[in-house]
């Protein structure tokens, strides 16, 4: 029950926090910090827990954000529909990746530059084609109400957002515990070894990556929503990709806090050196590479493993 605790206090907190704070701009920042903190739990799904490493999971982004889109403005369907079937052609597509790719024991270097090339290929169509609006883009005609899922202020989003979040975070939980996790981190730890003990490699990897879709595409429908514009270098651009991979690295892989504390650590940081460093274009993405060449060189677990980390160094100099 513990960690199940440890999930209900946190969704107290983030709950209550805009009853405590009238600022727009703590709310924004703590919103957008669980939206990396998302994006950071779809990719960690995948890489952290089955050690498939993704570069083009703003694939997953991409196809959520114009299916989320493009449903209400040619479909005609309520987003509260839409935003479901985003999620589910998002997983379908995670699916179709993930056969191609493990169907021909794709994995390592391999598999990262192809989720890449997916990726590419799929700006390249979403620049070609009418019903993404090409170049230019689609954009959500304002009319603020619940039912068309646009709130007057932040606070509609944030909920939202805290919503998923805290599914996001039972969902890894379950991972960490259920027989489907731990088929999932013996083929990160060992692919032969797992198929010699009865594991189907393929299998769990294809619907590991079917649910990292899913919660990829999540994050794209709700940026689209909020703020109601969508072109293909925001949806299947390096972005998405490198902000979901950055939080779950520097958080800690294959564990359930780590990629949110990754993301609020990132974000703050952000927020800060484009303060401090404003006229300086580019100085936020000098400092997240930074920041992630660090983690990997002393803190290989993350921050979620700050401790073990910390505990192995002192135990290498006593030996």
């Amino acid at each position: 029950m513990k960690p199940l605790l440890s999930i209900a206090a946190f969704t107290a907190v983030v709950a209550l926090f805009p009853l405590v704070t009238d600022s727009g701009v703590h709310l924004n920042f703590v919103m957008m910090a669980l939206y990396a903190g998302l994006m950071g739990m779809a990719w960690n799904v995948l890489a952290g827990f089955g050690g498939q490493f993704s570069f083009g999971h703003a694939l997953f982004f991409g196809f959520g954000a114009y299916i989320h889109i493009i449903a209400q403005l040619s479909w005609g369907i309520n987003p509260w529909f839409a935003i479901f079937l985003a999620i589910a052609v998002s997983a379908l597509v995670g699916a179709v990746v993930g056969a191609l790719s493990f169907r021909y024991g794709l994995k390592g270097s391999y598999f990262a530059l192809v989720t890449l090339a997916f990726a590419e290929v799929a700006r390249i169509l979403a620049l070609s084609v009418d019903i993404t609006g090409g170049g230019v883009g689609l954009m959500l005609p304002l009319k603020p109400s619940v039912a068309n899922m646009q709130f007057e202020s932040r606070v509609g989003y944030y909920y939202m957002m805290v919503v998923m979040v805290v599914v996001a975070l039972l969902l890894t939980q379950w991972l960490k515990g259920a027989r489907f996790g731990a088929y999932l981190q013996a083929i990160r730890d060992n692919e032969d070894a797992a198929r010699a003990a009865g594991v189907d490699p393929f299998q769990v990897k294809l619907r590991a990556i079917a649910l990292s879709g899913a919660m990829m595409g999540a994050t794209g429908a709700f940026y689209v929503q909020v703020f109601q514009y969508i072109d293909p270098a925001i949806a299947f651009g390096p972005q998405a990709s490198v902000e979901a991979l950055v939080a779950a690295i520097v958080g800690g892989l294959g564990t359930v806090w780590g990629p949110l504390l990754g993301a609020v650590v990132l974000h703050t940081l952000s927020d800060v050196t484009r303060n401090l460093f404003g006229a300086l274009p580019g100085i936020n993405m000098i400092i997240y590479g930074s920041v992630l060449v660090l983690i990997v060189m002393f803190l290989p677990r993350g921050i979620a493993g700050l401790g073990v980390s910390v505990r192995d160094l002192f135990g290498k100099k006593r030996s």
